[in-house]
């Protein structure tokens, strides 16, 4: 039975949607007229992030781990929950491997019996260290499989294969999405990502730790614009499958995002150099040629803009 042909509205479940970027996506999802369930065990996530919800009646919150199967009539499911910082995904490895594989498979198979359409969150983690800069989706990528990092890269590469293989056995509807560094709001302060650790301690005016020599690169894009992405990536032509890269192409070193955090806060933090971690990647910057072919998605908001409004928010917490 097609579920979303016997309302008007979708009924849509959000994993992980007590985190960073799901909270922000349920919020999108509630405003658009849909039904939302969150469901979060809460390891990274936190109910600050979807309290100011919890009084709609339209939103419903689950506490579950999704490595244990799930049963609800849905007619949609953003599959999210992963804890996404090296911090807090190397801190229980075996659980992140459990998440990224048992959890797709149980979000997979609820998706088969209620036949929902289904979205991963992957992540621009799959290419590894790339060899070929900007990352397009057809690279297969360069990671390490026995690395401390592989536990998450590996564990979303599965993910995708799972994805696949049920899309090509069962003709399930998938979306898969690789998700590049997001920033925002609502960052928890303590997951190690590199604009929350720099605006931290840009604020405490404590030293700013920029590990090796700070030339390797990234891609920063606002949370506004993945949420975006994300709906857009869902709601396209059923014949678009992806693996589709969501990110902001414009590349700055570590140094830059150091300095002009420095100059934002108008902070006295001096910069410190570390070793760089094993399997830190160089290079990382999407080709988003795609995005814009097929979803018409492109990212609107400029990195100081954004910054400004991410360290408004830190601002009241530290």
């Amino acid at each position: 039975m097609k579920n979303r042909k016997m309302h008007l509205y979708k009924r849509i479940l959000v994993t992980g949607g007590a985190g960073f970027l799901g909270s922000f996506l349920c919020e999108r999802l509630l405003k658009n007229g849909n039904d939302v369930v969150c469901v979060d065990n809460f390891y990274t996530g936190t109910k600050r992030n979807i309290v100011h919800l919890m009084e709609n009646p339209y939103f419903e919150l689950i506490r579950h781990d999704i490595t244990f199967p799930l049963y609800l009539e849905v007619d949609e499911i953003f599959n999210l929950a992963c804890p996404a910082s090296p911090i807090h995904y190397q801190n229980d490895p075996v659980q992140t491997t459990k998440v990224n594989v048992h959890g797709s498979i149980n979000m997979l198979g609820l998706a088969k019996r209620v036949n929902a359409k289904i979205l991963q969150a992957s992540t621009s983690e799959v290419y590894g260290d790339p060899s070929v800069h900007p990352q397009k989706e057809d690279y297969w990528g360069n990671v390490n499989p026995i690395g401390l990092r592989s536990c998450y890269d590996e564990g979303k590469r599965c993910a995708e294969t799972l994805f696949f293989d049920y899309h090509r056995q069962h003709n399930l509807d998938i979306k898969v999405v690789r998700i590049f560094n997001t920033y925002g709001p609502k960052m928890h302060p303590n997951d190690g990502r590199v604009v929350s650790n720099f605006i931290i301690q840009a604020l405490k005016g404590k030293n700013i730790t920029v590990y090796g020599k700070g030339t390797q690169t990234r891609s920063f894009c606002y949370v506004d614009d993945m949420v975006d992405g994300l709906i857009k990536m869902m709601n396209s032509d059923e014949g678009f499958t992806g693996p589709v890269n969501i990110g902001n192409p414009e590349e700055f070193s570590i140094m830059e995002l150091a300095h002009k955090i420095i100059v934002l806060t108008g902070s006295k933090s001096k910069i410190v150099y570390k070793a760089l971690p094993q399997d830190d990647p160089i290079q990382r910057k999407p080709d988003i040629t795609l995005a814009k072919k097929h979803l018409k998605w492109k990212p609107e908001t400029g990195l100081e803009y954004g910054l400004k409004k991410t360290i408004e928010y830190f601002k009241n917490i530290v």
